[in-house]
């Protein structure tokens, strides 16, 4: 049985931190923060919008912050993971912690 390759990082996450906000979405609606961290880091921006993900591209090329923006639960609640311009840190956080 073939095994599909992963698909490799597009950037460096740095150190992974997270809100306490952040910590309280992901327990309650069971995420797996690694998960959203490679889908963050492979360029799956999640739900931004057309500008922020063209922002994205930018970014990746231009070394600077990265943003991508995540729907969780039912009601969906934003979960935001930033990646900072010098990658040396990546937050997840809930858009009123910013």
């Amino acid at each position: 049985m073939n095994t599909p390759a992963l698909q490799q990082p597009l950037f460096p996450l740095g150190k992974i931190v997270a809100t306490r906000g952040a910590l309280d979405l992901l327990d309650r609606t069971g995420t797996d923060a690694m998960e959203l961290a490679y889908r963050h880091a492979t360029g799956d921006g999640g739900a931004v919008c057309e500008a922020d993900a063209d922002s994205n591209v930018e970014a990746v090329l231009s070394a600077t912050r990265v943003l991508s923006s995540y729907r969780l639960g039912q009601p969906a609640e934003t979960l935001w993971l930033i990646t900072e311009a010098d990658r040396s840190s990546t937050c997840l956080l809930l858009p009123k912690e910013y």
